[in-house]
């Protein structure tokens, strides 16, 4: 995972910030890990849930203003913290 922050680090450093930057999460479609990768966010967030077609993941989409590069690769290493996530 490192290798694969470390080219979203050079892409968004080309941006200027703060920005909106949009999360995207795939998470088993089970209350634990859902709330969990959920509370990676403020309830001010812009977030939409939507389960996939056979119910089994949870597709969680959040628009958040983000400061800088680093508190964006923050959220990415505590989502990766929490099992069977995979952000997209």
């Amino acid at each position: 995972m490192d290798e694969v922050l470390a080219k979203l680090k050079i892409q968004l450093d080309q941006q200027e910030w703060p920005n909106v930057y949009l999360f995207k999460f795939i998470v088993p479609n089970e209350d634990e890990q859902v709330a969990q990768v959920s509370a990676l966010f403020d309830e001010s967030v812009d977030m939409v849930l939507h389960p996939s077609r056979t119910g089994k993941y949870m597709s969680l989409s959040a628009k958040e203003l983000m400061l800088d590069v680093d508190s964006i690769l923050q959220k990415y290493e505590a989502a990766a913290k929490i099992k069977g996530v995979i952000a997209l």
